[in-house]
């Protein structure tokens, strides 16, 4: 089973990318329409108090009337964020992604260090690939039998 370490690692990149709580909304979507990604991580210092997504934006944003260039981000992020740590699999992602309705995961460390996020297409991308591999794998025992 993949781990979320694993995962990290595979990934082209991965960044830490991440706002302040007093950075304005409009330079957290800057960020993300920059790199083309639809969360980031709210940081104070070190420490991860929220994630900042284009819902959030969407709905606590926009419908409520808020501007992106006068609001803090600490106003329309959320802070009770679920994480998940670099020992658990994909399948422990993929019951958090369910159950609690969320795209985006931050990884953080024992230690409390955050050292990446997984959104659901990771883990999706994840479970392509190896269920592609396992196909191989019995097509090839098949042809060999």
């Amino acid at each position: 089973m993949l781990t979320v370490k694993q995962l990290l690692a595979g990934k082209p990149f991965n960044i830490v990318l991440s706002v302040s709580p007093d950075d304005m909304v409009i330079d957290a979507l800057e960020l993300m329409a920059e790199k083309n990604i639809g969360a980031v991580m709210v940081m104070d210092g070190g420490r991860l108090v929220g994630i900042f997504s284009e819902r959030d934006y969407a709905r606590k944003g926009i419908i409520q009337g808020r501007k992106a260039k006068s609001t803090p981000v600490t106003e329309v992020m959320t802070a009770n964020v679920f994480t998940v740590t670099p020992e658990m699999n994909i399948d422990d992602c993929m019951q958090l992604f369910s159950d609690k309705h969320i795209r985006h995961l931050p990884v953080v460390t024992q230690q409390q260090e955050v050292v990446g996020m997984l959104s659901i297409g990771d883990i999706v991308t994840a479970i392509m690939r190896e269920q592609k591999e396992h196909i191989h794998f019995l097509e090839h025992y098949i042809s060999r039998s």
